[in-house]
């Protein structure tokens, strides 16, 4: 299966020790490389994820850099083994003083490496989420248990993340792993970019962990007004969420959840 791989293991269990193979989530390192007639060859760094889905993981992160608003803002793309290749019009948003980064990206962090804060908030001029869009703790016990049933790496090695869409009638759309949350997001982010979808029509986005200020910044930047966490909300994620209007709920279990902002969008 793609993303896992093989490794020895030996257990103990009790007083007994048992030689066997056990299943892994795959971290590679995947490197994205930005062709411009202006700047030449860049690389933007090395991040750290589960092989799969590469060209929507690579189009996901451009797109959340601000490097690309769109597909027409790229000429070619080429991908190999661990290289995504990305080749953009002439006068595009990237500057390599902003976008390259001078350290690898873990699969734990994906603004590391910016020099500021400011630069991580790169958006695409201001997001209007959409104010019609609802979810229920019903709505939400339903989603879960779809995810539940959907992810099949995590099935197998426990060491993966999941980020998921869902429409307005609780059915799952898109469903993402990786070893690296945002990985996760930026491959669900880049499969809509690809698809010219942006903003979704589906309106809820779920985190299979925590709520971090990374992963509500990319979230908000494709335009989903109600982003559910499994796990805690940190202080920048709520604040960022309260500010462009986004409904940020964490905690989200079959018979609770706890909503930090865009309380509006809950209904009973």
């Amino acid at each position: 299966m793609d993303g896992i791989e093989q490794r020895d293991v030996a257990r103990v269990i009790g007083s007994d020790l048992v030689r066997e193979h056990d299943a892994v989530t795959m971290e590679d390192p995947l490197t994205i490389e930005i062709i411009t007639p202006e700047h030449g060859a860049y690389n933007l760094g090395v991040t750290m994820r589960t092989r799969g889905e590469d060209v929507k993981l690579a189009l996901g992160f451009l797109y959340s850099e601000g490097i690309i608003s769109s597909m027409d803002n790229i000429d070619l793309i080429n991908s190999e083994e661990d290289l995504i290749s990305v080749t953009l019009h002439n006068g595009s948003k990237f500057d390599p003083k902003v976008h390259c980064r001078p350290s690898t990206v873990s699969s734990a962090c994906g603004i590391c490496g910016r020099s500021t804060i400011e630069d991580a908030l790169a958006m695409h001029g201001c997001t209007n989420l959409d104010e019609v869009a609802s979810v229920s703790l019903k709505l939400v016990s339903e989603c879960l248990n779809q995810i539940r049933t959907s992810q099949k790496i995590f099935d197998l090695t426990g060491g993966s993340h999941a980020c998921c869409s869902f429409n307005s009638a609780g059915k799952i759309i898109k469903i993402f792993e990786d070893v690296g949350r945002h990985n996760a997001m930026d491959k669900l982010v880049g499969s809509y970019l690809r698809k010219r979808a942006i903003p979704p029509t589906d309106p809820i986005c779920i985190l299979s962990g925590r709520a971090s200020f990374e992963l509500v910044h990319k979230s908000i930047l494709a335009g989903f007004p109600i982003l559910v966490a499994i796990g805690a909300p940190s202080t920048m994620a709520v604040d960022l969420s309260k500010e462009h209007g986004q409904t940020l709920i964490c905690f989200a279990k079959e018979d609770s959840l706890t909503a930090y902002s865009g309380i509006r969008r809950i209904s009973q």
